[in-house]
């Protein structure tokens, strides 16, 4: 399941990433790379360690904290801290699938990477190609979305961001794991969730099925999470 997030930043927040992240010292992207992903790695990213990183990373997970969206389509027990990169012109992501396990260096934090999200800094039409593509049962989906939007997809999927040939790509991107870990499930239940905020709009909150649909949710989230 790929879920677009419009507008998860507002262009002002947008704005102040920018203005961090675009005067810091950027490296090699193959920093956080493991043996596969760094034969296919071409980009520059800010250092996962660094306070530049921190900071900019704590106004995307606030941002997130707001989106109901998000957490509808992600349940999340687990966000790994925000990364950045940068891709410049001859610079790509070819083919790969993400770590499972993603463990952040010199803590002891580690998780399951369920879910992959790519938050995009840069206007489309600012650059050419840095097109995000995502292999799935329904084929190819292709990504390149508004600065300030983000996109929720399977981190198991094969995913590339195709070669840039003007401009440069500017995102934020990093993992989660879900409460809820078979895939399937998950849909059921952002559909689910879906369906109850509609009836909820259209009958009211006091209404007996809109009542008993959301004790369905709820259970079947009880049934399935881990926590």
């Amino acid at each position: 399941m790929l879920i677009a997030i419009p507008d998860l930043l507002s262009a002002d927040e947008v704005a102040q990433i920018r203005a961090l992240i675009d005067a810091a010292d950027w490296i090699d992207g193959n920093a956080t790379s493991g043996p596969q992903s760094a034969l296919a790695k071409r980009n520059e990213q800010l250092p996962e360690d660094g306070d530049t990183a921190r900071r900019a990373g704590r106004m995307i997970l606030e941002a997130l904290g707001r989106s109901l969206l998000f957490f509808a389509s992600a349940l999340p027990l687990k966000i790994f801290p925000p990364l950045f990169n940068r891709y410049g012109e001859g610079h790509e992501f070819d083919t790969h699938v993400d770590n499972a396990i993603r463990l952040k260096r010199g803590t002891e934090f580690r998780m399951r990477s369920d879910l992959s999200i790519t938050v995009f800094l840069e206007a489309p039409e600012n650059y050419d190609g840095g097109e995000l593509l995502v292999e799935d049962h329904y084929g190819v989906q292709r990504v390149k979305l508004a600065a300030g939007h983000a996109v929720v997809y399977p981190s198991s999927s094969l995913h590339r961001v195709t070669p840039i040939t003007r401009g440069t790509r500017v995102a934020s991107f990093f993992w989660l794991q879900s409460m809820i870990r078979d895939a399937e499930e998950r849909r059921i239940l952002f559909d689910l969730d879906r369906s109850v905020q509609r009836l909820t709009n259209d009958l009211g909150g006091k209404d007996r099925s809109v009542i008993e649909l959301t004790g369905v949710y709820h259970n079947l989230l009880r049934r399935w999470a881990d926590s």
